[in-house]
């Protein structure tokens, strides 16, 4: 098992990634039964269980062990999210869900769809937070922020040792839902484009259904 023991020159505030993933676990509360593989209560259980030694392991910079407990974790809310939208696809030809449960559980779907990919762009991208923070600036990697352009990387320029956070995938993810691209940052990997492949079909299948669903009641 790898344990670091070089400073970080440009740490990053790993707070912001911890609170998207409750926050997903929070959304699920709202779902209902009939859309879940476990009661609502199982996710939280489980985020937290392994949240708890995701923290101790960056604490005891075990790199290697917190990159791969936060693949898990990511992984579990993933795959639950993706079973949830399964299940209400298959709800809406039989009408089994009233048009308020319908809205209430897509727009839930769609905001924990944001939340998932923000958190897989940012567990990824350039080897993730624990390569970034060893990193004076953030030259290269899986997206073109505009602040990795040559005239911000000059050494005048206030973007210079700009290293991107939690928040700018946030913001990435969010585009991906709402315009289906990536707006502002070019993609440049090929697994980051499939990831927003993945994403923007999600998002889509959720207006979809609110779509498909107004139809039928008008």
């Amino acid at each position: 098992m790898t344990v670091s023991t070089n400073p970080c020159p440009n740490p990053e505030a790993r707070w912001p990634a911890i609170f998207a993933l409750f926050a997903i676990v929070g959304l699920r509360l709202a779902l209902p039964r009939s859309l879940a593989a476990s009661p609502a209560w199982v996710p939280l259980v489980v985020v937290t269980l392994l949240v708890i030694p995701t923290v101790l392991a960056r604490r005891m910079r075990r790199r290697q062990l917190y990159q791969w407990l936060g693949f898990v974790i990511t992984g579990i809310v993933t795959l639950d999210m993706i079973w949830s939208l399964s299940l209400l696809v298959a709800a809406l030809p039989r009408h089994a869900l009233t048009p308020t449960t319908l809205l209430r559980s897509s727009a839930i779907l769609w905001m924990s769809n944001i939340l998932v990919f923000a958190s897989w762009y940012w567990r990824l991208d350039a080897g993730g937070p624990n390569a970034r923070d060893h990193r004076e600036a953030h030259r290269e990697g899986a997206f073109l922020f505009p602040q990795m352009t040559p005239d911000a990387s000059d050494a005048d320029s206030p973007a210079s040792g700009w290293s991107p956070g939690f928040v700018d995938y946030l913001f990435l993810a969010f585009n991906t839902s709402t315009a289906f691209s990536p707006t502002d940052v070019p993609v440049l990997s090929r697994w980051a484009k499939l990831l927003m492949i993945v994403q923007a079909s999600i998002s889509l299948a959720t207006i979809a259904l609110l779509a498909a669903r107004a139809v039928n009641i008008l």
